[in-house]
């Protein structure tokens, strides 16, 4: 089979175009996105650019279709308009806003023999590999907390006051903490309160309280018995070594492990201190990589579908039940 053809729609997000540079499995051969942004991408005189998706879907020829729609809120149409035109689809997180919108596009992969995945990547990178291969094997014993945080910088003015653009707080950015406490753990949630404040959008945006949510806590039962929570905002402030502020524990029987400081730094304590996680013998692949090969070799995928996207249905459950304060 011939390298896998993929189009791209929508620069919302973390679009793939770096990732496919010189790539064994895959390559761009289509975009949808403003001429401006098909201008500012080096190499690209060559791919065809359209204006709607539905001319790059009429066009045909694609095998895979990377969304990062420029509303997330219309993400659900567009990844079923790509299915039903024949196209797998890999889709910017949060890849939908409702539990009921994921239920129609996975339905509509199932009718149409298609794939729909989730740039679902977040433990994909280490430490947090590592970690996950560590937990899983009973290091520190059975795991009964998790905490997790995810701290962004604000970008004033930049960060939009409506969340059907990017998802909102809880979905955009919790949906990364969420995967650290499943993906990491293997353990599932299976029930969730949450709240969250605008607190301090006036003060970093200049605009009325309301609109975007500056901060929010999740408080979590996973489905061994133990419990969990995420902490996530837009107050990661400028003089933090590193874009994002992360920080995972996990709590067991037999010990305690942390990545802290954005990844930089490791730690694992059992009845001794055993010093940094050991990446020497790391066999973390790219998730994209695994995907493209999947698709054209028929590779087994890490994690099974429902695996890979519960931490979406996770934080909309979270997000529909959440209390403003």
């Amino acid at each position: 089979m011939t390298k896998i053809r993929v189009g791209l729609h929508g620069m919302n997000g973390h679009q793939i175009h770096n990732r496919l540079k010189n790539h064994p499995d895959g390559e761009i051969a289509a975009v949808c996105m403003t001429e401006a942004e098909w201008k500012r991408i080096p190499g690209w005189e060559n791919i065809p650019r359209y204006d709607t998706l539905e001319e790059m879907l009429a066009a045909g020829g694609l095998d895979l279709v990377c969304l990062c729609s420029p509303r997330r809120a219309d993400q659900e149409r567009d990844a079923i308009l790509c299915l039903e035109a024949g196209c797998h689809v890999y889709a910017e997180k949060p890849a939908v806003l409702s539990e009921a919108g994921l239920d129609r596009i996975l339905a509509a992969a199932e009718s149409c023999g298609k794939e729909f995945h989730e740039i679902a990547d977040t433990v994909f990178f280490e430490p947090y590999w590592s970690m996950k291969k560590l937990v899983q094997s009973g290091k520190i014993g059975q795991v009964v907390q998790v905490y997790a945080q995810k701290s962004y910088p604000m970008r004033s003015g930049q960060r939009p006051q409506d969340e059907e653009t990017d998802g909102g707080l809880i979905r955009w950015v919790g949906i990364h903490a969420m995967r650290f406490v499943e993906h990491i753990t293997g353990l599932r949630v299976t029930d969730i309160e949450a709240r969250e404040t605008h607190l301090g959008n006036a003060v970093l945006n200049g605009v009325p309280e309301g609109g975007l949510y500056t901060a929010a806590v999740l408080s979590m039962t996973l489905e061994n018995g133990g419990v969990a929570a995420i902490c996530m905002n837009y107050l990661n402030p400028t003089g933090f070594p590193g874009w994002g502020n992360e920080h995972v524990r996990i709590f067991g029987t037999g010990g305690m492990m942390e990545i802290t400081d954005g990844g930089k730094h490791s730690h694992i304590y059992t009845d001794r201190d055993e010093g940094e996680i050991d990446l020497t013998a790391s066999d973390c692949q790219d998730f994209l990589d695994l995907l493209l090969a999947h698709l054209r070799y028929g590779e087994p995928m890490p994690m099974t579908a429902e695996e890979e996207l519960h931490p979406l249905r996770t934080v909309i459950r979270a997000k529909d039940k959440a209390v403003t304060v």
